[in-house]
């Protein structure tokens, strides 16, 4: 395993010299555009939903579609109407200097070369409530990343990045301020339109929601309750980050009752697996990381999360969202601090007390009101229209 590491290591860097040598030599498609979403782990989140727009699109019927995706043979992906190669293959270094158009949703490695007549739509994922790339609040010696970055290492790899975007999108006016601190680019490139993959959380009728609970076999007759913590900074290993459980799912089962289930979805960043325990079958239900969050929000009734961007999707829905954080001080303290005031600002209560947020979810306590009043702020722009507003700004 090791030689073969070291193998895979120095062809690597042979294929990214000889990609930086040869780049410009490799003629542009002016219809030719160009997937990735999250560095490769799939067909999903905001480049999913401009492509499904896109082929609805009479625009676009003499377009070519290539989605980069890692291992897609083995998880048996397929994606109609468009290409699927795998990502940092041989045909990845070819098709990204040939391609006109760049849909992304993640940060690119420094060693891709862009050409000036090549567009770069950055899509990025989620509004921030933890702080972001210039903004972030680093002690001394702290590090980031699986790389082991430096605080200035990490900046800099943003900004080599950023210099390459033709547009970034921004869900909302908070975003548009924010991005421009965080990752130091020009209000002229920031398209103010909603995120595209929200589209489907504004659309998706009864039908549909039925057919994903089918899917992931959940129960129709119950209360679905989505569990969905994020990451810390401070939990990474080797291979990626890990996450350790601080929920007594028991403790939940005992208070919510034959009522209730609940999904519990990891962040995708997240590399520990889970072992179900046999005596929560049929009440706890461990979605894989990398499944569509977009279809576990419209099949819940309410979501707890900690420090995770997912409520401000969530909200659009308009049901109740609870915060479970149980390292508060810890993580506010030591790691990246957040944009928001999280005593005003969120669109629900905090909960350090395990019991009593369990108590006050199987009694339906929440402030709606509150609710509202971060909808008019956050997602004003989220109205199922979104990826069509982006791409007619891309292509006027």
């Amino acid at each position: 395993m090791f030689i073969l590491r070291k193998i895979k290591k120095y062809a690597g860097k042979i294929i990214r010299i000889f990609h930086k040598a040869t780049y410009k030599l490799i003629p542009i498609d002016e219809k030719l555009i160009i997937f990735i979403s999250f560095h490769g782990r799939g067909y999903s989140d905001n480049p999913r939903a401009i492509y499904e727009e896109m082929k609805k699109d009479n625009r676009f019927k003499d377009y070519r579609f290539i989605w980069f995706i890692k291992n897609h043979k083995k998880k048996n992906i397929s994606i109609p109407g468009a290409e699927i190669k795998e990502y940092f293959s041989l045909p990845y270094f070819f098709y990204m200097p040939k391609a006109k158009y760049w849909v992304i949703n993640c940060k690119m490695p420094e060693y891709i070369c862009k050409k000036p007549k090549q567009v770069y739509l950055q899509t990025w994922h989620g509004t921030p409530l933890k702080r972001l790339g210039h903004d972030i609040i680093a002690p001394e010696g702290v590090t980031f990343y699986r790389s082991g970055m430096s605080f200035e290492e990490m900046v800099k790899s943003y900004d080599i990045d950023v210099a390459r975007y033709n547009y970034m999108i921004s869900p909302n006016k908070f975003c548009t301020e924010v991005f421009q601190s965080a990752f130091g680019i020009n209000r002229e490139r920031l398209i103010e339109t909603g995120y595209p993959r929200n589209d489907f959380i504004s659309n998706a009728t009864k039908a549909q929601c039925e057919e994903i609970k089918k899917k992931y076999h959940i129960p129709l007759d119950k209360k679905v309750v989505l569990y969905a913590p994020t990451w810390r900074d401070n939990s990474y290993v080797s291979s990626g980050y890990t996450f350790e459980l601080q929920v007594d799912f028991k403790k939940w089962q005992e208070i919510l009752g034959d009522e209730f289930i609940v999904i519990f979805k990891p962040h995708y960043l997240i590399i520990n697996q889970f072992e179900n325990d046999a005596s929560l079958h049929g009440f706890v239900y461990s979605i894989n990381a990398e499944a569509e969050i977009n279809e576990l929000y419209v099949i819940s009734d309410m979501l707890i999360t900690d420090y995770s961007s997912v409520f401000f999707d969530y909200a659009i829905l308009k049901r109740p969202i609870y915060f479970y954080m149980y390292d508060l001080e810890e993580y506010a303290n030591e790691l990246r601090g957040f944009y928001l005031d999280i005593y005003q600002d969120l669109p629900g209560q905090i909960y350090t007390d395990e019991s009593q947020m369990m108590l006050d979810v199987k009694e339906g306590v929440y402030d709606y009101e509150r609710l509202n009043i971060f909808n008019q702020r956050f997602n004003h722009m989220e109205d199922g229209h979104c990826a069509k507003r982006v791409i007619d700004i891309l292509f006027q």
